[in-house]
């Protein structure tokens, strides 16, 4: 399995990451087992989770997703060879969030404890805190790094002059590596005309989430008669519309020269993006897993990729 770095890091993933917001969620505990250790044994390296997964399920707190990923770790026994990235900052309730210095610092201890793990391999803002000046927050992030709690920092959600702000806040310590932006085939624009070349001139990796849409990019909804058929339907309703079933027309047209899936072609094209590390896709089965795994082999074109580029424009 090839690997990639992350950003001016040490840090070399897979080129896929796998999003663990469905763990405690849309898998429970022993399917999320099965799905991580499918995920190692393809030959993937790089979790993805946050503090706040999945508080917004009825009966949840957040820290259910951490949680699993923890007792999947204590039982794996072999912790160096997975990269783990969480994330801060999101409201985890009675007052709990932000980016103030006091906040990380307490709970960076609560994700460590989650997570069964004395370190952090990637730890993310999840949301930007305006409210707090960089400075605190990025001096905040450096003291873990040099506690070796945390070894490698990241950002998402943050504005362009923000981003910029952080690094140059950073100094020569500890800055962000990677940029974790919501980019795929039916949402360009944002990432393209403002993070792109930012995060290329400032080294960072980059690890995009929704890269599927929810789900919409794997052609499992194509009518509102579709929305019913994951929890997670309510959120692509907003997707169909004449110009993104466009782009699903173009996948399907793709795949089936290529004896794959809608979702193997649309992770192929982030993949193949040049300022992309690895984006993230999550499944709730196996077979789903293996699904999406393959997209890593697939090889696109420039035909195929000059035709979803003109479909997702």
């Amino acid at each position: 399995m090839q690997r990639r770095k992350l950003g001016r890091s040490g840090l070399e993933i897979a080129p896929i990451v796998f999003g663990g917001n469905v763990f405690g969620w849309t898998a429970d505990e022993g399917t999320s087992f099965a799905l991580l250790d499918a995920f190692v044994a393809s030959g993937f390296n790089c979790i993805d989770t946050a503090d706040v997964y999945s508080r917004w399920a009825p009966g949840h707190t957040g820290g259910e997703s951490e949680t699993i990923i923890g007792k999947w770790l204590k039982r794996r026994g072999k912790r160096d060879d997975v990269i783990i990235a969480t994330k801060v900052g999101s409201d985890m309730g009675d007052g709990k969030k932000g980016l103030a210095g006091a906040y990380i610092a307490r709970a960076v201890e609560d994700s460590l404890r989650r997570l069964q793990t004395d370190y952090i391999d990637l730890y993310q803002e999840h949301f930007d805190d305006e409210a707090t000046p960089v400075e605190e927050t990025m001096a905040a992030f450096a003291k873990l790094v040099q506690a070796g709690k945390v070894r490698v920092l990241g950002a998402s959600n943050i504005t362009p002059a923000r981003l910029r702000a952080s690094q140059a806040a950073a100094g020569s310590g500890p800055r962000y590596e990677t940029l974790q932006p919501h980019y795929n085939l039916v949402e360009r624009a944002g990432y393209e005309r403002d993070y792109e070349a930012l995060a290329t001139e400032l080294g960072m990796g980059v690890i995009p989430y929704w890269s599927l849409a929810a789900g919409f990019l794997t052609g499992k909804y194509r009518s509102e008669a579709d929305l019913g058929k994951s929890p997670r339907g309510g959120g692509v309703k907003k997707y169909l519309t004449p110009a993104a079933l466009g782009v699903i027309a173009a996948l399907d047209d793709i795949a089936a020269g290529l004896h794959a899936t809608p979702a193997q072609v649309a992770l192929a094209w982030l993949i193949a993006r040049p300022s992309v590390t690895a984006p993230i896709a999550s499944a709730t089965t196996v077979a789903q897993w293996h699904d999406i795994a393959k997209a890593v082999d697939l090889k696109l074109s420039p035909e195929a990729v000059k035709k979803l580029d003109a479909a997702s424009a």
